[in-house]
């Protein structure tokens, strides 16, 4: 199931409007997007927009809320990270080092604070960054 997954959210992100809209609402986390926003903003026509978003929905990339008249696109991150890590699971045949500069490379813009994450988790994060420098 795991392939099929993968498949289909890199599927739905091989379109240029919907790979755009994609980062648009990731820009816009956490408080996501108006389905009219980013059609505006990515000059798109809405009826053309409402179905790359239902297409990147049904994906699982992202979700969708009614607030108002508006309907509220925010990021699935639980999705992306599940595509993500299906291709890097079995990466470089253990051998680290040939992995260590693409994994380097998945840094987010803005890492979280350092006090904001429970204790384990920061045990855990200070461990796996301790074994990407060995």
């Amino acid at each position: 199931m795991e392939k099929e997954n993968t498949i289909e959210a890199f599927s739905a992100l091989a379109q240029p409007s919907r790979m755009d809209a994609f980062k648009l609402i990731v820009m816009h986390e956490p408080e996501g997007i108006a389905a009219g926003e980013i059609a505006r903003m990515l000059d798109v026509p809405q009826n053309t927009m409402s179905t790359h978003l239902a297409i990147l929905s049904r994906a699982g990339l992202i979700t969708s809320a009614r607030q108002s008249r508006s309907i509220i696109y925010r990021a699935n991150f639980g999705k992306l990270r599940a595509a993500i890590n299906y291709l890097l699971k079995d990466c470089c045949a253990g051998h680290p080092d040939i992995c260590a500069p693409l994994i380097a490379d998945i840094v987010p813009c803005c890492p979280p604070e350092e006090n904001a994450m429970p204790e384990r988790a920061r045990s855990d994060a200070i461990m796996v960054k301790a074994e990407r420098t060995v």
